[in-house]
């Protein structure tokens, strides 16, 4: 992996806002200034999308390449994105677009809208110059969902599937002679949702009989082991994740992992973990990279998630999304092998009591603290002074804050240079007394999703967010997000937790008592006692039912409680019957 000097400076000060500073933590939604959609423009669908993220290293730097996005970003270390508008792009809507490395001196990257492949090479992709590849993968097309990996050996592979009919497929390439195959497309995995529960279709794997779609293909060599990671059961549903196969051969056969899905987030503020990336930072650890769903504006309306990844001592692969989209640490030297990403930092704003300048019609203020981001507040107008009140109802230490815009009867498509975000944000003790807490008055980026941790921590009740300006024609905010920690205890172990598997083997009936104080659960599951690396986020319930189980193996779960002042002690184990 490259080696990289840490370099992520943010603009951001309580007293200057042109001061620099480095962030150490992120919250997902990633922070990127997302593309509008060009896609649906005569229906009037204007909405951000990222999906379906490849990123990759390539001489000391990462890119990433993403759906329908009009070029790339770059990165020196996972950090922070820079966007790139290449020179000559040949796929400016591309779907999907797959991406890897030959050595030090090209990338190489394949997507299309339609299917029709060429692979385009450069050896400059700071600047963007891309070459197209003389001749078009007839043979392979058509190619959706597109994924490159080129072997140790330099031997060049393509995979390829996005359907809810035909397989994952892969194939070589030949890389002396225009990229073109050596080999037919090979079938290499197909869903099986009779027998893997989390690969049915559906909002909560309730599609009932439709059948299911797979994509999202990705290789990871670990340890002389091919992953061949896949997506289903559907890009717009809060259980799109992503499972594995293994094999000793990029080619296969390959064997299906039954820890599988090894990246999934059904639950929280926004859900989905799928068709992505695997990836390391420069300091060796693992990072994936994967679609999460906002869909409000259009069911592909879509976002960037990133989590700590990783192989164990037994070769199995994880996605941590446990508290996913709470803050937790960005890579850094400091950070080298750290274990627990998660910073600890509990959401402060949850259902609290809100007030706000105006709003229109039923779109009302209590939707920026009900952890859902397809509700949302829209005020009257989208002038500067339009403001919203957080009241945490008792002084809490607050570490982090995160605004998350959306895109209420916009109006703007592709990526024009105009878009920015301007706000303040102040605190009080009282309510009637304030301090600047993030003053980005003078801003000038395109914050769509803005994070922003404290230089120190600061004791406070009520968070006022202030407009400035914004980029769209109403200001709409789906989430004011405050993080923490409350000045009160955590709750205390939850008590009588129970697993129970029904009569289809996919499924487990799980319940709990109610924990005073507790804002919700988190229940881990797994099919190893000792690996419990699946999670599901829960608010205020005590049943959960899990449809996304493999019929074969046993099953262990456990759970713990939490709320604003922190987390309580998990339970045992328990085995569902």
């Amino acid at each position: 992996m490259p080696a990289v000097v840490l370099s992520a400076v943010i603009l951001f000060s309580c007293d200057d806002p042109e001061a620099e500073r480095e962030y150490k933590t992120y919250s997902n939604p990633v922070n990127i200034d997302y593309t509008y959609s060009n896609v649906q423009t005569h229906l009037g669908m204007s909405y951000r999308s990222g999906a379906d993220p490849a990123v990759v290293p390539f001489r000391d730097q990462y890119y990433m390449f993403v759906t329908r996005s009009q070029g790339y970003w770059m990165s020196d270390d996972l950090r922070s994105w820079e966007f790139i508008r290449p020179q000559n792009w040949f796929f400016p809507a591309s779907n999907a677009p797959g991406a890897w490395p030959v050595n030090d001196s090209l990338l190489i990257a394949l997507a299309s809208p339609d299917g029709w492949q060429n692979v385009i090479t450069t050896d400059d992709p700071q600047t963007g110059t891309w070459q197209g590849v003389p001749s078009l993968l007839t043979e392979l097309a058509p190619v959706h969902d597109p994924a490159l990996f080129v072997d140790d050996d330099g031997r060049v592979y393509a995979y390829g599937g996005s359907s809810n009919v035909h397989p994952i497929w892969g194939a070589e390439l030949d890389p002396e002679h225009y990229y073109l195959p050596e080999t037919d497309k090979l079938e290499l995995l197909r869903l099986h949702p009779e027998k893997h529960g989390w690969e049915r279709f559906g909002e909560d794997h309730m599609g009932g009989e439709h059948e299911p779609f797979i994509e999202g293909p990705w290789m990871t060599k670990y340890d002389n082991t091919y992953y061949l990671e896949y997506a289903a059961p559907g890009t717009e549903f809060n259980v799109y994740g992503d499972g594995v196969y293994t094999s000793e051969n990029p080619l296969g056969p390959f064997t299906y992992e039954e820890y599988s899905p090894f990246s999934y987030k059904p639950g929280g503020f926004i859900t989905g973990a799928g068709h992505g990336s695997t990836v390391q930072d420069p300091w060796g650890n693992y990072w994936r990279y994967t679609t999460m769903v906002k869909g409000i504006v259009n069911p592909f309306e879509r976002r960037i998630g990133k989590f700590p990844s990783g192989f164990d001592e037994d070769g199995q692969l994880y996605a941590n999304t446990a508290y996913g989209d709470y803050p937790h640490y960005l890579p850094s030297d400091e950070e080298r092998g750290r274990e627990d990403w998660f910073t600890g930092w509990m959401l402060l704003s949850y259902e609290k009591p809100v007030e706000a300048s105006s709003r229109h019609e039923d779109y009302v203020p209590e939707h920026v603290v009900d952890e859902d981001i397809k509700t949302y507040w829209v005020a009257e107008s989208a002038a500067e002074g339009e403001w919203i009140t957080i009241d945490l109802e008792e002084l809490s230490r607050v570490k982090a804050l995160q605004i998350n815009y959306t895109d209420y009867e916009s109006n703007i498509y592709g990526k024009p240079d105009t878009l920015y975000h301007q706000y303040l944000i102040e605190s009080s003790a009282d309510g009637e007394n304030w301090d600047v807490l993030v003053d980005k008055t003078d801003h000038s980026a395109d914050v769509p999703n803005d994070y922003v941790e404290l230089p120190e921590p600061e004791q406070a009740r009520y968070i006022r967010f202030t407009n400035v300006h914004v980029p769209t024609p109403n200001l709409a905010i789906s989430g004011l997000r405050v993080f923490g920690k409350g000045p009160g205890d955590p709750p205390s172990t939850v008590e009588n937790f129970r697993a129970e598997r029904g009569y289809d083997r996919r499924q487990a009936y799980l319940s709990w008592s109610a924990v005073e104080e507790a804002q919700g659960y988190h229940l881990y599951f797994g099919i190893d006692p000792e690996k419990l690396y699946n999670s599901v986020m829960v608010y205020k319930d005590t049943t959960f039912h899990s449809r996304a189980l493999n019929i074969n193996p046993e099953y262990y779960f456990r759970i713990e409680a939490f709320n604003k002042n922190g987390i309580s002690e998990r339970s045992d184990v328990f085995r569902a019957r």
